[in-house]
């Protein structure tokens, strides 16, 4: 790896920047310089021909930079230490003592090991803690049964479903790192999961889960709604996440007006929902009216008939159960 300094006006950073990119960097570096400058660090590998490729902005200057040897695994390390998450304990298979003592009360279901890679899940992210404590409440006052973590990336919720009783558990990711990831964290945590690779819920035959995890983005869940909607079963539940609160409205009008999709796995015309509908105020609205206790610290909950709203800090979780 080879680094450049970059020395570019303020006004020219866009274009400098996109002109590195253009010219194979592997990761630019803003930094401040005097006289309104600026100095990006780019860095390239070592076959590049560097920023000697780039079309800089007139009056760029360019010269060598040091490469700081630094192991950034071992950096990233030692600030990733256990943490609680509701009831779990989640600790870092690096944490020799914590991984120990996770192997010893794999039975308590109270441990969840994980290994941070290249995959989303550690449950440091607000949308994993809120699945988490979703996982929490619906296992208190019913069997999770046949579960489906969509996109699960490590597969830290599949776990946690294992460990909260499911019966079965699927973690399905189009991401194969994420699948090598699954299997990883289902080796760490002594749990059986089926790990599959696949796009959204096609390729699931539709109504085959009891609890069907979606922690997504705002906008795949909404394009993807009536096909999620399709896969729980009736009488199940459906955790949907990676959304933030204002996102709320959208996700529950798009989940709300899907319909179940037919055996070939093509949505049918619409059709009323089948969980219970929120108030028609807006979500933040009905969470700052609420002031319920959340199941999470710093987070709110708002009972809805079937279905609830999560919240910690900006994200949010929708959760809905057919009750019928």
């Amino acid at each position: 790896m080879r680094a450049f300094c970059v020395t570019v006006a303020e006004a020219d950073e866009d274009e400098a920047v996109t002109a590195l990119w253009e010219a194979g960097t592997a990761g630019v570096e803003v930094r401040p310089a005097p006289g309104r400058r600026l100095r990006l660090l780019a860095y390239f590998a070592d076959d590049s021909g560097g920023p000697a490729l780039a079309v800089l902005p007139a009056g760029a200057t360019v010269e060598p930079a040091e490469v700081e040897n630094v192991d950034w695994l071992a950096r990233f390390r030692e600030g990733f230490h256990a943490f609680r998450a509701g009831r779990f304990l989640i600790a870092p298979d690096w944490d020799a003592a914590a991984s120990t003592a996770g192997a010893r009360s794999s039975a308590t279901a109270d441990t969840l090991i994980v290994d941070p890679g290249r995959a989303f899940g550690t449950g440091t992210h607000e949308t994993t803690r809120l699945c988490l404590a979703a996982l929490e409440a619906l296992a208190a006052r019913r069997p999770l049964g046949r579960t489906l973590d969509l996109g699960a990336g490590t597969g830290l919720l599949s776990v946690a479903a294992v460990r909260l009783g499911a019966s079965f558990v699927c973690a399905s990711d189009l991401d194969h790192e994420a699948n090598l990831a699954s299997c990883h964290h289902a080796h760490l945590n002594r749990v059986r999961l089926a790990v599959v690779r696949a796009d959204g819920g096609r390729g699931f035959r539709p109504g085959s889960f009891d609890l069907v995890l979606a922690n997504l983005m705002a906008l795949l869940l909404v394009d993807r709604a009536a096909e999620i909607r399709a896969l729980v079963a009736p009488g199940g539940a459906l955790v949907l996440s990676g959304l933030l609160v204002d996102d709320v409205p959208l996700v529950r009008a798009a989940f709300e007006g899907a319909s179940p999709a037919p055996e070939g796995g093509h949505p049918a015309p619409p059709a009323d929902p089948i969980v219970s509908s929120f108030p028609a105020e807006s979500a933040r609205h009905a969470i700052l009216a609420s002031g319920a206790a959340a199941d999470s610290p710093g987070g709110s909950a708002i009972a809805c008939g079937g279905s609830s709203v999560i919240v910690e800090g900006e994200w949010a979780a929708l959760v809905y159960e057919d009750r019928r």
